[in-house]
Order: C-alpha cells, then sequence, then structure tokens
C-alpha cells in the first residue's frame, strides 16, 4: 500500500504554522502548489549561497539556514509574484537575496541582544563569539548585494534602501527613544524599520521583478510593512510564552536583555498602582540582570505582564495594524492572490490567540 501525494498547499501551511485557511479551493491550492515549487528553488539557492570556501565561515554561515525558518518573506514575494509572470529567475533571486538579508540581520541581532538561542539552537555568538557571528553577518549580507547587483539599479536600489532602513531600526532600538520622542511611536516606528521595511521589499520585489502593473507596487509595499509591524508586536505577546518550544528562545528573552517591548511600554503608560508597581520591579529586574544577577530573577514579573491588560492591549494593536494592511490591497484585482495575501493577514493576527 503506497502513500497518497501531499495535498498542494500542505507543505506550505504547515512550514508557515498557520492552517490550511491561506489557501482556499482548487484556485487557491493551484497558488500554493507555485509557491512550494518557487520555495524550492529558493531554497536550492540559499543552500549554495551560504557554502564558503573557509571551514570557520562556512559553518558558521550555514548554522542558522539549517536551523530552520519559516521562510515568509520568499512565500510572499512569490505570492505577489503570481501578479506578474510568477516564479520566474528574477523573482526566485529576489526572494534569495532578502532571506539572505534577514538571515543575516539575525546573527548580528542575537550579537547586539545578547540572546542565548535562536529557532531552538544556541545562538551562533554563543558557539564562536561575537566577532565571528558578526563577520558572518556581514558575508551573508555580501552574498545578498552579490544577487541583487544581477537585475541592475532597481534591484540594488530596493537591497540599499531596506538594508538602510534596517541598520537605521536596530541603531534606535540600541539608542532608546530620547526625552522629544513618544515611546509607543517610536517602538512602532523602530519595527517598521527593522522587521516591516524587509517584508515590504518582499512583497514590493515579487510585483517588481514579475513583471505585474507597476501601479501594485505602492499598495503591496504599505501591506508588507503594515504586516511586518503586526507580525512583531505578535512576537512581543510570543516572547512572553511559557512555551519555549513556540519562540525557539528563552521566555522573555527581549525583556531580560533591557530590550523594551509593547506590553512593556504600554504598562508604563498605566497609573494604575499594580501596574507602577510591575513595571518597577521589571526594571530592578533587568538592572538586576545588566549587573549578573541570574536572569530568572524576572521569571515572576514577565508571568504576571503575561497576564496583565497590557499584553492583551499589544494584541489588539497588532489586530489593527493587519486590518490596516489588509485594507492596503484595495487596488489589487479580486483573485486568488488578493484573496491569500487578505487571509495570511488574518491568520497572522490569530497565531497568538
Amino acid at each position: 500500500m503506497t502513500s497518497s501525494p501531499a495535498t498542494p498547499g500542505t507543505r506550505l501551511a504547515s512550514r508557515l504554522g498557520f492552517s490550511d485557511r491561506v489557501f482556499l479551493g482548487a484556485a487557491g491550492r493551484r497558488v500554493a502548489a507555485r509557491i512550494e515549487e518557487g520555495l524550492d528553488q529558493v531554497e536550492a539557492n540559499i543552500a549554495d549561497e551560504v557554502k564558503v570556501a573557509d571551514p570557520v565561515a562556512d559553518a558558521a554561515a550555514r548554522y542558522l539556514y539549517e536551523a530552520g525558518g519559516k521562510r515568509i518573506r520568499p512565500v510572499l514575494a512569490l505570492l505577489t509574484a503570481q501578479l506578474g509572470d510568477g516564479n520566474i529567475r528574477p523573482v526566485i533571486d529576489i526572494a534569495t537575496a532578502l532571506e539572505l538579508t534577514h538571515l543575516g540581520s539575525l546573527y548580528h541581532d542575537d550579537v547586539m541582544d545578547g540572546a542565548d538561542t535562536r529557532r531552538g539552537v544556541p545562538a551562533a555568538h554563543a558557539v564562536w563569539g561575537n566577532n565571528v557571528a558578526i563577520l558572518t553577518g556581514d558575508i551573508l549580507f555580501s552574498r545578498a548585494s552579490q544577487i541583487m547587483s544581477r537585475y541592475g539599479d532597481r534591484a540594488m536600489r530596493l537591497q540599499a534602501d531596506t538594508f538602510e532602513r534596517l541598520v537605521m531600526g536596530q541603531m534606535h532600538e540600541t539608542v532608546g527613544a530620547q526625552p522629544d520622542d513618544d515611546p509607543i511611536e517610536f517602538y512602532l516606528q523602530v519595527l517598521a524599520d527593522k522587521t516591516g521595511s524587509l517584508i515590504a521589499a518582499a512583497t514590493e520585489g515579487g510585483v517588481i521583478f514579475s513583471n505585474a502593473p507597476t501601479e501594485f507596487e505602492a499598495p503591496l509595499r504599505m501591506y508588507g510593512e503594515k504586516i511586518g509591524v503586526a507580525f512583531q508586536l505578535l512576537d512581543d505577546v510570543i516572547d512572553l510564552s511559557a512555551d519555549a518550544a513556540e519562540t525557539g528562545k528563552v521566555p522573555g528573552t527581549d525583556l531580560r536583555a533591557g530590550v523594551p517591548t509593547m506590553p512593556s511600554l504600554l504598562l508604563q503608560t498605566s497609573t494604575a498602582p499594580t501596574d507602577v508597581d510591575l513595571a518597577r520591579r521589571i526594571d530592578e529586574g533587568v538592572a538586576s540582570i545588566a549587573d549578573g544577577a541570574d536572569a530568572a530573577v524576572l521569571d515572576g514579573p514577565l508571568a504576571e505582564l503575561r497576564d496583565n491588560d497590557a499584553t492583551e492591549r499589544t494584541m489588539d494593536l497588532a489586530r489593527t495594524w493587519t486590518s490596516d494592511a489588509i485594507v492596503a490591497l484595495a487596488p489589487l484585482p479580486k483573485g486568488t492572490v488578493r484573496e491569500a495575501l487578505t487571509r495570511f493577514a488574518q491568520t497572522l493576527a490569530d497565531r497568538s490567540s
């Protein structure tokens, strides 16, 4: 007795961690199958690009790639490309370059945040040290730029502009809000730069390099950026999860490292005595960890924050951003791609519910 082949779209839904609601009906399954075919090509490209002649660089560059990943950026680039010529070589290469850029940014982020784990494995800097981890990220950035250079000024501009926003987002997160900045708006801009810009490059890039109508570029850039912000807001909620298997890292990693998250920022706007006290204890715990205390000192306060209204308000804010992303799709023609993008946003908002 032989097993039946997988239904088109099943592997994609499994990879994304979403239900099959994203790709409905026969038309949706056909689009899902095309995206899966494109992803196979992207995966093969990435596997080649992370190879380096030097043995240390080779092991470090392959490390986080081999640890897995959802490949959301290539998925979205391939999906929007279906508005044009589909999985043509430029689309595959642009999707590869953007995923390499994302991968390189993870090496840098983990060094700057002092993260212990990434994708369920020890962070690269914990294995090879900060210098090698940073230089590995630089190798991946250079490989991404090499790919983009094949497609001229438009591709290089997309890469350069996106990379600048990634760097500025990280810089602003590192320096922190200034006295004249609204902390909430400042943080949302950091998310737009650090996460939204790269997802926007993917959704817009799929249109540009598939030769789709140019009037779709701006709406899909806006959609991608809003989805990126919503995605990171939801990650702020998931970061508080008691289940490390869900995040691939220690619960509360960002806050333990002194990196603000939306729940903690919203908590600080409350004047309720219990919230003021919780905010104080979190700040004291962060300071103690910075002075060498065991990170477990924040276990209790973070559990309280997880159940605090500030976390539910973060969920509400994420839903607002996903709703705005769906509104941005209005100029697209009705059909399978627009429907899938809409359901992608809706399902994204549900993933932490």
